[in-house]
């Protein structure tokens, strides 16, 4: 009797303890779940676009995937947290926060970190602002377009990269080396647009950890979209620069870059310099001074209407 009794015990035991930490499936297994559940989902929506979509315009294509790829990561996220007992707030996207102060405070950084990017390059030689390349309606019209296209891009990186899979990670290692792990798959996620280098890709990186940074003094993700948003708008529309190795029309003015193509951005655009790297550097520095503390996460477990 005794050993019919212990033998479920003991097999129960290391498996349990394998899978489980506490009363919660370990954060390993969760992420694994996570992921797999988005690549199914993922590739299933491409074969659609690829079956009813496969002949659209490249820039509705783009539009089509940039919504498909949000809407993706959303409802997975949401899925878990009601799997979890967490809320969408708990990954980092309260809705009572949304477009909120922190928002316009990131966008704020954002768009004064391109421009002194840019006058520093102007002072070293390898960049003219050049002239006014739109007027009117089509200023405005442009305008208007990539602030909706670089809201959505900014949405689904930031909650891609630093939604669930930071919350999660950090629940098992640590929120800097979780930052570290998200920051590199940032990073590594823009290898494959045209025209990309090490410099650009280390930068894309560095930029992923400074969004850490915002998330953890600001306590959710808002800031770091503001400051995504506007970076991008500045560079593509404001300033008319490559965007991560992409040349794209419709920009106010006719920016130019030459020289050295460390320097430059070459054909990545302004992340390419080694004075985005030193940028970035100083970002930190000046948000690490006078940024707040926060809690990360705002939300707890058991807080799931947020």
């Amino acid at each position: 009797m005794f050993a019919t009794d212990a033998t479920p015990t003991l097999a129960r035991g290391p498996v349990r303890r394998i899978l489980y930490r506490s009363a919660e499936l370990r954060a390993g297994w969760r992420l694994l779940l996570f992921v797999g559940a988005v690549t199914c989902i993922t590739a299933a929506g491409n074969a659609a676009i690829r079956r009813w979509l496969g002949h659209a315009a490249g820039d509705t294509l783009f539009l089509v995937r940039e919504i498909m790829d949000l809407v993706i990561i959303f409802a997975v996220s949401w899925a878990a947290g009601r799997i979890e007992g967490r809320s969408i707030a708990t990954y980092g996207l309260p809705a009572r926060q949304m477009f909120g102060a922190r928002f316009w405070e990131g966008m704020g950084l954002g768009l004064a970190a391109i421009t002194a990017l840019l006058c520093a390059m102007r002072a070293a030689g390898v960049y003219r602002f050049g002239s006014i390349a739109l007027n009117g309606r089509d200023a405005l019209r442009w305008a208007a377009i990539y602030g909706f296209v670089f809201l959505l891009v900014a949405l689904r990186e930031e909650f891609r990269a630093r939604g669930y899979l930071q919350y999660t990670l950090s629940g098992g290692l640590g929120f800097w080396p979780a930052a570290v792990l998200t920051s590199a798959f940032f990073g590594y996620s823009h290898h494959a647009n045209a025209g990309e280098d090490w410099i650009g890709l280390f930068n894309a990186g560095a930029v992923g950890l400074l969004f850490c940074l915002l998330l953890r003094r600001s306590g959710n993700l808002w800031m770091p979209i503001g400051f995504h948003l506007a970076f991008d708008w500045g560079e593509t529309y404001l300033y008319g620069v490559p965007n991560s190795g992409h040349v794209l029309p419709g920009h106010l003015l006719s920016g130019s870059s030459s020289g050295a193509w460390w320097l430059s951005g070459g054909t990545v655009g302004p992340e390419g310099s080694v004075l985005c790297t030193l940028l970035l550097i100083a970002v930190w520095c000046v948000c690490a001074r006078w940024l707040p503390r926060a809690q990360y996460p705002q939300d707890t477990k058991a807080e799931l209407h947020a």
